[in-house]
């Protein structure tokens, strides 16, 4: 999409526009997303996800091919993009207990956790720079489209699955009837309960809270001043940065199979902290850093340190949130994911200007340890997993529905 913009002749500013409104477009989906998975079958959600971006995209893919294409369609579409981003995480976590038995989801999100930076990072870019070489960007446009139709065609080959609420073991809810309150106000009554139950819960207001300290000291330095650290440092250019995004992505891999391998771990709340608190300790190294290798070794211990505890916590979500909340609860941990990212990216270049671009880094890295250990102690984070021990047998299987 972003070279669709610049082959109409749009620069820096256009190409913000289209990428800015898919963030906004994320943002303010999420949370009705959550509130949508809790109310109606999250498979037919992904559905109609796949079938919105098959419009979108094969509109803008078909427009350019015939050369009709402008730059509104192509904004339009990057907002609805966003839109189905937003609301497919909150759907997919929810729709994942009922897919598979409890003592399988950390194999499952581990299994996920390895292929999405795989193929988000690697094989998807790969193959649409490969058609834009070969070709033009509206072929790569209306190549997302078809994929939308194959991912979407996978959703319909699967079974309806059962959800199980608290308390109603005995009473599977398939997923053609489950429903929720009419019009605005239940929504908000519905968004209500989601925050209340987060803030009467410990562990997940210490996790979501410290998250948004994480995202807003590290996304800005990773995403706007890595560049100019490689500039600076080696003189380095796009492909350096590749090779640190890689390496970023390659430490995400190889961490989420290895926890896809392992069992749930008895202290698992403190070894998701324990890897989390330091998880911004690697930005230290590239603000010193005065070799490639030293930045990309530092994105790939980020990468280890960011996606290896992600496989617990989707899996803590999954085990111990309440089935008929669990859409809800993974929007909120989306949105806090992404609600701070464009503030990160807007102060990093300020702060850089103002103190340096080593001393950003620094605090950067420095910054969230003691607060996620100040956070880990106020939830009294070891005191509740011993309470809430998460063995293979703590939750009950969930088996599809035959036809």
């Amino acid at each position: 999409m972003i070279w669709q913009v610049i082959a109409l002749g749009g620069g820096p500013g256009q190409v913000s526009l289209a990428t800015g409104v898919a963030a906004v477009g994320m943002l303010v989906s999420t949370l009705a997303g959550g509130v949508l998975a809790d109310r109606i079958s999250q498979r037919h959600i992904m559905i109609g996800l796949e079938v919105t971006k098959m419009a979108a995209f094969g509109a803008v893919g078909l427009a350019s091919v015939f050369g009709v294409v402008d730059l509104w369609m192509v904004v339009v579409a990057s907002l609805l993009a966003g839109v189905t981003m937003g609301m497919y995480y909150p759907a997919y976590s929810a729709l994942l207990p009922g897919v598979v038995s409890a003592s399988e989801l950390q194999a499952a999100n581990g299994i996920e956790g390895f292929f999405r930076p795989v193929v988000f990072q690697a094989v998807g870019p790969m193959i649409a720079g490969a058609v834009i070489a070969a070709s033009a960007p509206g072929q790569a446009v209306v190549l997302a489209a078809v994929a939308s139709i194959a991912s979407g065609v996978c959703y319909l080959a699967m079974a309806p699955v059962t959800s199980r609420r608290l308390g109603e073991s005995d009473h599977p809810e398939s997923e053609e009837v489950r429903v929720g309150r009419g019009g605005v106000g239940g929504v908000v009554v519905d968004l209500a309960e989601g925050f209340v139950y987060m803030i009467r819960t410990p562990w997940l207001w210490g996790t979501l809270f410290f998250a948004c300290v994480l995202v807003l000291a590290t996304m800005g330095p990773i995403e706007v001043l890595v560049p100019f650290a490689l500039r600076e440092r080696v003189d380095g250019g796009a492909s350096q940065h590749a090779w640190v995004l890689a390496g970023f992505g390659a430490g995400a891999a190889t961490a989420s199979l290895v926890f896809a391998s392992l069992p749930m771990p008895r202290r698992y709340l403190t070894v998701m902290f324990g890897l989390w608190g330091f998880s911004s300790v690697p930005l230290v190294l590239m603000g010193v850093a005065d070799s490639t290798w030293m930045f990309v070794a530092a994105g790939f211990a980020m990468g280890v340190l960011f996606d290896g505890p992600m496989v617990l916590w989707g899996t803590l979500l999954q085990r111990r949130v309440p089935p008929a909340l669990l859409g809800r609860i993974a929007s909120l941990d989306f949105f806090v994911s992404i609600a701070l990212m464009p503030v990160s990216m807007a102060i990093a270049a300020p702060v850089s200007s103002a103190i340096g671009l080593t001393a950003t880094f620094v605090l950067a890295g420095l910054l969230p340890v003691p607060i996620a250990w100040a956070f880990y102690a106020a939830a009294r984070m070891w005191r509740d997993e011993i309470d809430h021990p998460l063995a293979d047998d703590a939750a009950p299987a969930l088996q599809p529905v035959g036809d």
